[in-house]
């Protein structure tokens, strides 16, 4: 007589890959899962792209000029925190982020173009640039 071969371990065996992991824990868990891994993998790593100052707009880098000298900044939320409520930046306490308008040439309201530092704004160690309102950044190569 043959035994069948028993498993009397205490615990399931682990899922071999994601699609395994999906199957036993369930679709809804799974997409949980893969969410929270790239929410958490977006706070923690730098922005996208980098791009050089020579390729930015002369508005940009005027503007990182004035942000190196503290001012003046001709619009009135120029230096005020940046909330990274979209979680596109690596994250940082409240009150570490701080946004100003870049100036777009035709454009009489503040528009869509910003440059966000991290840390003490004058030295401009750790900026972002956003050509379209904080949906994309790239950080600025010094």
């Amino acid at each position: 007589m043959v035994d069948e071969a028993r498993d009397d371990s205490p615990m399931p065996a682990m899922p071999r890959s994601r699609t395994d992991f999906c199957l036993a824990a369930g679709q809804g868990l799974c997409l949980a899962a893969v969410f929270a891994a790239t929410l958490a993998l977006a706070r923690s790593e730098p922005a996208g792209p980098s791009v050089g100052l020579d390729v930015l707009p002369a508005e940009a880098r005027a503007t990182l000029d004035r942000i190196g000298r503290g001012g003046p900044f001709p619009y009135e939320r120029d230096g005020v925190v940046f909330g990274n409520r979209e979680h596109i930046l690596p994250a940082r306490p409240r009150g570490y982020y701080h946004e100003y308008t870049v100036p777009t040439p035709g454009v009489k309201s503040r528009g869509a173009r910003r440059i966000v530092c991290g840390g003490n704004p004058v030295t401009v160690a750790e900026c972002y640039y956003s050509d379209d309102h904080y949906r994309t950044f790239r950080r600025i190569r010094q």
